[in-house]
């Protein structure tokens, strides 16, 4: 359904600023408390000895979306309205969050992260990998301040499964019969694990029902692996402007994403001896020819498929809380990432 001469989205400023604008459509009635999250993550600035605070500062400000506390709220909403608990909830997301993307851009030798340099790029890796400890351990110190250790709990919890995922990913890289259920797996674990959690503390702290509690974990599973699959695809067919580093650095790092997956599922044995050839001796310079590999097996067409199905799971799982109207920011949110996904597919096929 896309053509062998596949070629890299070229989404123009015009195009950037209307996915701007409806995220910031979704976001809206948040807005005073993302806000807040992040005048209270620059706070904890003030946390660490001030001879690191320059790093904690460099780390804690210039924020992204914030999609994980934009969870913890509208999650709180579909039950209840926010209130201030649910903003310590969201910064220790968001610092636990902040920790892993210090430690993946060591490992991924990434010298740029939001359009400046990262961490280790900046003061060297050694400081870089320290400071990553120190965000962890202060995430969980700020989950410890709750009355009721379930927040420390589940927080603690949740940062061993991503770390996990993280270790099970570095294993599977360069690994060619990975399978897509071991490849499903890393995502659940080491970015739809943090979605999840942020929907279950924003309902806990709302004082939700532990069935809907349950109803929301599986939204954010679902949600967090449709997003992961997007990015993974982002790094093949979307652009260097809008993905902001170098396409193609998941094959540069050996990580198999499913449109890769895919392809060998149906390519010959000599198509798939050449694809792990320039793999496992990648050179940017073979990006247009991989693309035009994937594009004869339709990766990019079956990998969308695929988001759309999980997308459908999360919506499935908001029915689950028997809440009309009131779930419908986050099913807005999956509205939102499948335009993006069928965006990035119509980009290519153009």
């Amino acid at each position: 359904m896309f053509s062998a001469e596949t070629k890299s989205v070229d989404i123009s400023v015009n195009k950037l600023s209307e996915s701007v604008v409806a995220w910031k459509h979704i976001a809206e009635n948040i807005e005073p408390f993302l806000q807040a999250v992040a005048s209270r993550l620059e706070l904890q600035v003030t946390e660490f000895d001030p001879e690191i605070a320059p790093y904690a500062e460099y780390c804690l400000t210039g924020l992204g979306k914030q999609l994980r506390p934009s969870l913890v709220a509208m999650a709180a909403q579909s039950i209840r309205e926010v209130n201030d608990s649910h903003i310590t909830v969201a910064v220790i997301i968001e610092m636990v969050h902040l920790a892993t993307l210090v430690h993946d851009d060591i490992m991924d030798e990434a010298a740029i992260r939001r359009g400046k340099q990262t961490l280790g790029a900046h003061w060297g890796n050694e400081i870089a990998v320290l400071f990553g400890d120190c965000l962890f351990a202060q995430a969980l110190k700020l989950a410890a301040s709750f009355p009721t250790p379930e927040i420390c709990r589940s927080v603690a919890m949740a940062t061993n499964v991503v770390c996990t995922g993280e270790i099970l990913q570095t294993r599977q890289r360069r690994h060619f019969d990975l399978t897509e259920a071991e490849y499903f797996k890393v995502l659940e674990m080491k970015t739809a694990e943090l979605f999840a959690l942020s929907c279950e503390m924003g309902c806990l702290q709302a004082g939700g029902t532990s069935e809907q509690r349950s109803a929301l974990r599986d939204y954010g599973i679902a949600l967090g692996v449709a997003y992961q699959i997007y990015d993974d695809c982002l790094d093949l067919f979307g652009s260097e402007a809008v993905v902001g580093k170098s396409l193609g650095t998941d094959l540069a790092k050996g990580k198999l994403t499913l449109p890769i997956l895919r392809f060998f599922k149906k390519a010959t044995p000599v198509e798939k001896l050449e694809m792990q050839r320039k793999i496992e001796n990648w050179d940017n310079q073979y990006l247009p020819s991989v693309l035009e590999s994937l594009g004869k097996y339709e990766a990019l067409t079956e990998s969308i498929e695929i988001i759309h199905k999980y997308l459908k799971q999360a919506q499935q799982s908001l029915g689950k809380l028997h809440m009309g109207s009131v779930t419908n920011k986050l099913t807005s949110l999956t509205h939102y990432l499948a335009h993006q996904t069928d965006k990035l597919g119509n980009c290519v096929k153009s």
